[in-house]
């Protein structure tokens, strides 16, 4: 079993990592915010209070923060204190060219990235029914994969680094066009 580091347990990343733990996986996590870390404790997480005590011996490092200067931050501290050979998932929503920046980053300090982002908001996080679009090494998408199948219904690899958040921002057109074509409708049918 690999040990895990998991940094973003806000309202996304409680429910992920909680499917985690729930499954007997061993996990450390990290928090901006302690006291939400913290509460993951009875549900039997260790939790560091800095990046670094987090991923230092982890195999496999999930993150999942708020903005791709968050990301930016966050991967910077990740690639100063993880180990050689770990493998760091992204699955905040971010940029793709963000996105492959890390996967080359990741090469230079031996630490592989992939690029995760979901879809399925809080209630699908909750349920474990995500759709996880996932980009880098098909390898690593593999090694990876019976974790994502804990969060996620839908999980599929979309190529290399970068792919993932593409996907992610097609997907985001597309509802946001429905979501469009929804109001016009409405206005339609009112006038």
């Amino acid at each position: 079993m690999s040990k895990i580091a998991w940094i973003g347990t806000g309202v996304m990343g409680k429910s992920m990592v909680s499917h985690l733990l729930n499954q007997g996986d061993e996990v450390t996590v990290y928090n901006r915010t302690a006291a939400k870390a913290e509460a993951l404790k009875e549900k039997g997480a260790q939790v560091a209070y800095t990046v670094a005590d987090a991923v230092k011996d982890a195999d496999l490092i999930f993150t999942i923060v708020g903005f791709p200067k968050d990301v930016e931050e966050v991967y910077a501290e990740i690639f100063k204190a993880a180990k050689p050979g770990a493998l760091a998932v992204d699955m905040t929503t971010s940029s793709p060219s963000l996105a492959v920046k890390l996967h080359q980053q990741g090469k230079e300090h031996q630490i592989r990235v992939l690029d995760a982002p979901v879809s399925g908001g809080d209630s699908g996080a909750a349920a474990g029914t995500l759709s996880i679009m996932v980009g880098g090494e098909e390898a690593d998408f593999n090694a990876c994969l019976p974790y994502f199948n804990k969060m996620g219904k839908s999980v599929l690899w979309m190529g290399p680094a970068g792919c993932g958040q593409h996907t992610k921002m097609a997907n985001q057109i597309a509802i946001a066009g429905t979501v469009s074509a929804v109001a016009e409708a409405i206005v339609y049918a009112k006038a």
